[in-house]
């Protein structure tokens, strides 16, 4: 009676993988044939139940801001676009097929007050598109604020939203949502407090509804139910608020991975839970109403996926469709040889020869053909030189072996070479000598090797 009531669809499970991280936001389009999954790993990875087989594997991957995560992606009311928020501060908008529309503009950092910045001046932390108006979009910061934007205008905001705080200072947006029928905004705060703004006409950043301790911690998420009577919210501080269903995180000494628990709206009783990953944390999860499946994304800083829960009995199309598509097998048939063409200049007999003075320039660019010749190392010398010495050039060598020089320097004793000038030096000293004249008028010398000995 109970699976009667509460018809979970969760007998069977598919994983779509490729991210390197944690998977932070899923988005689904409304037909529920098309599915875009966020990561730390900085990138967007497209998936679509028509074109995929049993691989799941994603047919585009993008990197909306260079080296930022991916925090929230939220499509169009009509599915043709989505907005992608990411830990930069601008958010940008992508048709269907993943090509980008534009990125809205940054504010002025040194403008303190944020109602004068023409954009977002930190990180964002969420996003979402109107659900009925498909020009406008909501997104929240760190900076403190919450705009609205014309997606017709990526240079100019339609409103800034600063929520009421009990002391002045920036305190960050951390998630943000619209009613079913986009007439009213929700932002959690990073104070705990919830603050909820009906969009009328004149209305301006005064909350309409203020629940001043809604969380302990940061909020997490944010989201009303169909009928617009229940917000429902969720947050670090471990508790529920009014949750139909939510990801658990895996705790450090507990046996249970990461789970899905479902509750009954009503009573607030927990009705089922589903084990999602044995080691992996829920990260962010959805209900699709159409194809009626669960989606909920799991991670860490090593990998990330996104794991959908359906029932053949219960669900509609969605992984139905690929689940049981098997990859084609390669066929016999299929292979193609692929011609070798040449061009006209590839082969030798067509080709041009080049000119004598190409190639002169050629070898003269080689260094093996351009290099000096070795000279020959046979004969008298050094390194295939003339001579006796390294030094010694082809005259010297002839004046040398002709006797016009004569090497004395060999045979002589150093000694007797300088006493021959010391007479000369006596008479005319110059240098040293003149400097010592009146301490060392008698210049001493030393004695011969020979004499020292003795």
């Amino acid at each position: 009676i109970e699976e009667d009531l509460y018809r979970i669809p969760m007998s069977n499970e598919i994983v779509l993988k490729g991210h390197s991280k944690v998977v932070s936001t899923v988005a689904i389009d409304h037909s529920g044939s098309r599915i875009l999954s966020g990561s730390y790993d900085y990138t967007v990875r497209m998936y679509d139940f028509q074109g995929m087989n049993s691989k799941l594997a994603s047919f585009r991957q993008l990197e909306p801001f260079e080296g930022h995560q991916v925090r929230t992606i939220s499509w169009s009311p009509t599915s043709d676009r989505f907005l992608c928020v990411t830990g930069s501060a601008q958010a940008k908008i992508y048709d269907r097929d993943g090509l980008t529309l534009g990125e809205f503009i940054k504010g002025d950092m040194y403008i303190r007050d944020l109602k004068n910045t023409k954009g977002h001046i930190c990180g964002l932390t969420s996003g979402e598109w109107n659900p009925k108006e498909k020009e406008t979009i909501l997104t929240a910061s760190e900076d403190g604020s919450l705009r609205l934007w014309d997606v017709t205008d990526f240079k100019t905001q339609k409103q800034v939203i600063k929520p009421k705080l009990a002391r002045p200072a920036r305190t960050p947006v951390t998630a943000c949502a619209w009613n079913r029928e986009g007439k009213s905004i929700a932002g959690g705060i990073g104070d705990g407090s919830i603050q909820i703004w009906n969009i009328k006409p004149g209305w301006g950043s005064r909350p309409d509804i203020y629940v001043e301790k809604g969380h302990a911690d940061d909020i997490t998420g944010l989201k009303f139910t169909a009928d617009g009577q229940i917000l429902l919210s969720r947050s670090f501080d471990g508790t529920l608020k009014q949750l139909i269903f939510t990801g658990i995180s895996v705790e450090r000494e507990s046996s249970s991975g990461g789970l899905l628990c479902f509750y009954d709206r009503k009573k607030f009783e927990l009705v089922s839970k589903v084990g999602i990953s044995p080691t992996y944390s829920v990260i962010c999860c959805a209900w699709h109403p159409k194809i009626n499946q669960v989606f909920a994304t799991v991670g860490d800083k090593k990998e990330g996926g996104t794991h959908i829960l359906y029932d053949p009995s219960l669900s509609q199309i969605g992984a139905l469709v690929c689940v049981g598509r098997a990859p084609r097998k390669q066929s016999v048939d299929d292979f193609e040889l692929k011609p070798v063409i040449h061009h006209p200049h590839a082969l030798p007999l067509f080709r041009d020869q080049p000119t004598r003075k190409r190639q002169r320039e050629k070898a003269l660019k080689d260094p093996l053909k351009s290099h000096k010749p070795e000279l020959p190392v046979t004969g008298p010398g050094f390194g295939g030189r003339v001579g006796s010495t390294k030094g010694s050039l082809l005259t010297q060598y002839l004046l040398k072996q002709g006797g016009l020089i004569k090497e004395t320097w060999m045979e002589e004793d150093p000694r007797e070479a300088i006493l021959k000038y010391a007479d000369v030096a006596a008479k005319d000293p110059k240098y040293i000598a003149p400097a010592y004249s009146q301490t060392q008028p008698e210049t001493i010398f030393e004695k011969s090797d020979s004499e020292s000995e003795d």
